[in-house]
């Protein structure tokens, strides 16, 4: 991400790209869509966090791409390329992927290089390997040739130990590269609560620049120890899962978001439940992954307006916890209803 891309994105300026783009008839938007983009850009300057170690700006909201972006080879992709481009065109910058997300490095890269936008990406990748024997560092640089390959770029911005796999020697590793100057910052990922133990030990003694963990209105427990940690150490803060794959969804069908909403801005249960990770103060940036382009532009509008204070936080989670189905949320399959069908299948879905 070059530093010109590091500033903070102005109303002019977004709305410059959404004409510009609107103009360009590239994937032609919705009238709605058209006016909730504007709408973001009205609401002044995005949210944007610091980096702790290093001061560095990103906007608060970024863009996952597990299975959402996973495409099988010959499929209809441009869903996805509308996806990214009302993305940028909306301020955001920060992408999430991995070598385990099928192609979804592919689309990322593809898009990016056809829509010029690939030196304004924030790109955190992950890397998921043990190699032959102990020491073997052979898979991972294989690893993050391709990466680099796929996603037309020589230096990732964030190189993270996906989900803590072999984590004592690839941390090594990557602090090797960052010295190398092949990464800028390195950290850990993971989305199960049983091992924030060890997620946490991290955060205090292996001098980590990120981590990424699940954290959502339901999910709260890195409330708990985690987060206060990231805060003493200086250690950004990733939130992947704040939907919980689609499951939030479930139990606030059909029902309206309340009044007291309108707040903090948020128009839409999708805000809710961002406007909820973002107002924690030790959370950096917030990426909820999508294939449909028009639930992109809902989720980007929690990149603007004002955030819950404590009081509101605790309404919130009050509200939702009397809410009939709440409490079953993860009881039921990931993306309800939805199977995203590409090369990489949710280990966890029926048959």
């Amino acid at each position: 991400m070059t530093k010109k891309a590091m500033s903070v994105v102005d109303r002019r300026s977004a709305l410059k790209a959404i004409a510009a783009t609107v103009l360009a008839g590239s994937a032609p938007l919705a009238p709605s869509s058209v006016l909730a983009q504007a709408a973001n850009a009205n609401r002044g300057a995005p949210l944007m966090r610091a980096i702790p170690k290093t001061g560095e700006q990103i906007p608060a909201v970024g863009l996952g791409t597990f299975e959402t972006f996973d495409i099988s080879p010959g499929e209809p992709r441009d869903h996805v390329r509308e996806v990214l481009r009302r993305f940028h065109a909306a301020g955001g910058r920060v992408v999430d992927t991995s070598p385990l997300y099928g192609m979804a490095e592919v689309c990322v890269g593809d898009f990016a290089f056809e829509l010029g936008i690939a030196d304004d990406l924030f790109i955190t990748n992950k890397t998921w390997t043990t190699g032959e024997w102990l020491s073997d560092n052979s898979h991972s640089e294989a690893q993050f040739r391709r990466s680099a390959e796929r996603l037309w770029r020589k230096v990732m911005d964030v190189q993270q130990v996906h989900s803590l796999e072999n984590y004592d020697q690839v941390l090594h590793l990557l602090r090797r590269w960052k010295q190398e100057g092949r990464v800028r910052y390195i950290g850990v990922t993971q989305w199960n609560r049983e091992y924030y133990d060890t997620m946490e030990r991290l955060v205090r003694t292996a001098d980590l620049d990120f981590i990424q963990v699940n954290y959502s209105i339901f999910s709260r427990h890195c409330e708990e120890r985690l987060l206060p940690a990231c805060v003493d150490n200086g250690v950004a803060v990733q939130i992947n899962m704040p939907f919980e794959k689609a499951r939030l969804f479930t139990c606030v069908a059909g029902r309206p978001v309340p009044d007291f909403a309108r707040e903090f801005g948020a128009e839409t249960w999708a805000q809710f439940f961002l406007k909820f990770i973002l107002s924690h103060p030790a959370v950096t940036v917030v990426i909820p992954a999508t294939s449909n382009p028009d639930h992109l532009t809902d989720n980007m509008g929690a990149l603007y307006g004002e955030l819950p204070d404590k009081k509101m936080r605790e309404r919130m989670v009050k509200y939702m916890e009397e809410i009939p189905g709440f409490a079953d949320t993860l009881n039921q399959p990931p993306y309800p209803g939805k199977n995203y069908g590409g090369v990489v299948t949710w280990p966890f879905r029926s048959a």
